[in-house]
């Protein structure tokens, strides 16, 4: 499957693939931190969880940051822009409802990283829980309430 940006446009040399392992960040509008409220940001893992559940990707790791979001998951149909536009629609009805607003949660499009095989997935799910500890919201990964890791 080919991957498009939010534009239409096909991005030079991208596919989207079954059973490949991709980064995935997304950035919420304007980098408001809406979820500094962690109740607002277990919507957001409510859709991840609910994505994987239907089988459309696994994920082996996550995080919901103050103003974006990461996740390492492995496709299982649809391609990343269906799996993307599932979780950003979905989580933006849902935080919207939980606000009494009609506005844009998440900026337009995505960041994809397609894993290599050579790649440590363990390595890079590590990289992605430890955000928190690393922007110094907390000094342990445990304390902060936002993030999951198959592994664990």
């Amino acid at each position: 499957m080919r991957i498009f940006t939010s534009a239409g446009r096909l991005r030079v040399g991208r596919f989207s693939g079954v059973g490949r392992v991709y980064l995935l960040t997304a950035v919420v509008d304007q980098r408001q931190p809406f979820f500094c409220d962690w109740r607002l940001g277990r919507l957001v893992v409510r859709e991840f969880r609910a994505a994987q559940e239907e089988g459309w990707a696994d994920f082996s790791a996550w995080v919901v940051m103050p103003d974006h979001m990461h996740c390492l998951v492995e496709l299982r149909q649809k391609t990343l822009s269906d799996l993307m536009r599932r979780i950003k629609s979905r989580s933006s009805v849902a935080v919207n409802q939980a606000l009494g607003r009609r506005e844009r949660l998440w900026q337009k499009g995505y960041h994809d990283r397609a894993v290599r095989r050579e790649d440590d997935v363990k390595h890079l799910a590590r990289y992605v829980v430890a955000n928190p500890i690393r922007a110094g919201l907390v000094t342990r990964v445990h304390d902060y309430p936002l993030w999951d890791a198959c592994w664990l």
